[in-house]
């Protein structure tokens, strides 16, 4: 049964969490644009003023430089002192300070940057009124844009809001990913990434997505032995009724295959196996497999405003350390978000058996993911470190970061650093840019 009503829960490690008292009611005075709470905590969580304003003059596909950079650590939290803050950490934090006794969190001034352009929030205006859950959670009807429910009424409801959320239009960039053994040794990925976001076309209208949330392409540069490799993934929305498609084009075999039963627990190749599918972008894919409570909202220090990792003069070596990406180069806010917890249904199968995600409330993106085993052991930390791309305007992650506690081992996703571009969102991409044919054309260059 879906949980209709926002319940003070305690969490296991937590002190109550905050309850919602608006409503469906939107828009409201005291909500922002995207549905967060307008204002301030009076201590630390200031109200939303409008987040950072749109640069006309920042140049497509340029780093960001830090509109904070002036800002310094305002404390420390370390494995000695974990008791002080314990109420505002998750059990992930937890665990990873208390497993590597050189890691830290550096907790500075928080700064609500999160700001979109305008039309996305007259889009999350109209969701409000007309967007509805199809049975069973498997999607949504009648949104397009962005998130399409800025009150959530229920876990499935937080859930889409992050699968939903605004990321532009269309973008490419190119990025490393690292697989990190336990003994420090790194497995390098070179990949150019393609995205056109359809569920966000501008003037699109609910039956012009055709049920598609974006297509995606990307092609492996390096290492040697695996370039040339193309993946297409076409994201449908209700993926119950209609599964993702996916394609791959290996450049021994000369030929471009369907890829079947991409999703849930099957295990990212891309990863060394660390991640499963469904953890890409936090968490992606069909909701079916669990029930989804809606536990309420926390106060907590989450990445944010992760512009010092966001560099191109950065080496990946000063960002990847033995066991963690280090901690010097962090920083961390306190925040409001939102806390779902997904458990396994009976009569499913996953590797996961529950799963714990916080939601930023400004942006509604997943900072920090817990998946928890059979045996309801912490097995692995995931986060999220985010900035805000002011040339679009929009909040998305430059880097993210899994943890498996159990094999001592992480993987690092979207090191753009020691290049000369990032995320470029002034592509004008196409939907015909994403066909099986266009997978074909770029194979033979």
């Amino acid at each position: 049964m879906l949980t209709r009503l926002i319940l003070p829960i305690l969490l296991a490690t937590t002190l109550p969490v905050m309850a919602d008292t608006t409503g469906r009611q939107f828009p409201s005075a005291d909500l922002t644009p995207t549905g967060a709470q307008l204002g301030g905590n009076g201590r630390d969580i200031p109200a939303w003023t409008g987040g950072l304003p749109k640069s006309d003059s920042h140049e497509p596909g340029a780093f960001h430089a830090d509109p904070f950079i002036a800002d310094q650590p305002l404390f420390r939290i370390t494995g000695a002192n974990i008791d002080q803050h314990r109420d505002r950490l998750t059990e992930g934090q937890v665990a990873l300070l208390k497993t590597f006794p050189d890691y830290y969190l550096e907790v500075y001034q928080t700064r609500r940057s999160a700001s979109y352009p305008d039309y996305v929030y007259r889009a999350i205006a109209d969701n409000a009124n007309n967007a509805e859950l199809i049975k069973y959670g498997s999607g949504v009807r009648n949104a397009t844009m962005s998130s399409p429910f800025p009150v959530p009424q229920n876990g499935l409801e937080v859930l889409w809001n992050h699968t939903l959320r605004f990321r532009g239009h269309s973008s490419q960039y190119s990025a490393v990913a690292a697989a990190v053994n336990r003994d420090g040794q790194r497995m390098e990925t070179l990949r150019d990434y393609n995205y056109y976001f359809k569920y966000s076309e501008p003037g699109a209208t609910a039956k012009d997505i055709d049920n598609t949330i974006f297509l995606l392409m990307f092609k492996t540069l390096a290492p040697a032995q695996v370039a040339g490799a193309i993946s297409l993934v076409h994201e449908t929305l209700d993926q119950i009724r209609s599964p993702r498609k996916s394609w791959v084009y290996l450049p021994g075999q000369r030929r471009l295959r369907r890829t079947p039963d991409l999703g849930y627990d099957t295990t990212d190749v891309n990863t060394n196996g660390i991640r499963t599918i469904d953890q890409v972008d936090m968490f992606n894919g069909a909701p079916d497999y669990y029930d989804w409570a809606l536990i309420g909202k926390r106060e907590m220090y989450i990445p944010y405003n992760a512009y010092r990792l966001h560099q191109g003069s950065l080496s990946l070596d000063s960002i990847l350390g033995a066991q963690h990406i280090s901690p010097s180069l962090l920083r961390y806010e306190a925040h409001r978000v939102w806390v779902v917890e997904a458990t396994l249904r009976v009569g499913f199968s996953h590797r996961y058996n529950k799963r714990r995600y916080y939601f930023d409330e400004d942006t509604w993106a997943i900072i920090y993911a817990e998946e928890y085993d059979e045996d309801g052991q912490l097995w692995q930390v995931s986060e999220a470190h985010m900035i805000n791309y002011y040339d679009v305007p929009l909040m998305y992650s430059t880097l993210e970061v899994t943890y498996d506690l159990k094999d001592g081992r992480y993987y690092a996703e979207g090191l753009d650093n020691e290049r000369n571009r990032t995320l470029d969102f002034s592509k004008n991409l196409k939907e015909r840019d994403f066909s099986p044919t266009a997978v074909r054309r770029q194979a033979i260059r």
